[in-house]
This record gives structure tokens, sequence and C-alpha cells, in this order.
């Protein structure tokens, strides 16, 4: 199948999937004797992989581990798992964050009168 079909049925853009074959995560496809890009069912499963690892927020850097592990039939679970944990690790000190930009904006909104006068503790916070 061309591209465009492998993007429709992987669910990923043309454009990624040109993107994984320059960087190197995937294997450059196969070419037609016209040079158009050429993919398998096995091609679409492994974009596929891809795409829902991209969807969980796994970075592409994680991606290409996590692709190798899958594609080694002697890999350990525990290697999966560590590469999993250490994701869960990063989402949480993200949502900490987020959890404190939040906390910080709602104090300065509620310290805003929002009026038409010209003090606004919000830029005042932002100007230091």
């Amino acid at each position: 199948m061309n591209i465009g079909e492998a993007a429709k049925k992987s669910g990923l853009p043309a454009k990624t999937i040109r993107y994984y074959e320059e960087t190197g995560l995937i294997a450059p496809a196969g070419r037609t004797a016209a040079g158009y890009r050429s993919y398998s069912e096995a091609d679409v499963h492994t974009l596929s992989f891809l795409k829902r690892a991209r969807d969980l927020g796994f970075s592409v850097k994680d991606c290409a581990v996590l692709l190798s592990l899958y594609q080694d039939k002697n890999r350990s679970s525990a290697d999966v798992k560590a590469v999993a944990r250490q994701h869960i690790d990063r989402i949480v000190a993200k949502i900490e964050e987020l959890e404190q930009m939040r906390s910080t904006l709602e104090t300065l909104v509620s310290q805003c009168h929002g009026d038409d006068r010209p003090d606004c503790p919000i830029l005042e916070d932002l100007a230091h």
C-alpha cells in the first residue's frame, strides 16, 4: 500500500511516517518501480504501535526503546515496565507542575479586581 493508505490505516499523518523514516525510528519503506513508498500490513502494525505509544505521551526516544523491546522476543518485561514507570514519573512531575501553575494563577485572578482600574496583580506578578 502507498503512504496515504498506510497513514489512514495507522492513524498517523504521512508527514509523521516520513519523519519516522528520516530519523531512523522505522526502517525506510520499500519502493515501487516508480519510486513510491510501499508499506506492508506489518509496517502498518508497527506504525499503529508507534501511534498508540505517542498517544500515551511516550517520547520518540522512548518509542524507539519500546519498539526495540517489542521486536525482541527475548526481552524482559521488567525492561518494558521500567520504561513505562519512568514515563509515569515524568507525567506525575508534569501534573504537579501544572497544579502549581493553576494554583498561582487562581490566586492572581482572585486578587485582580477585573474592573476599569489600570492596576492589576496579574501583570505585576508577571513583571517581577
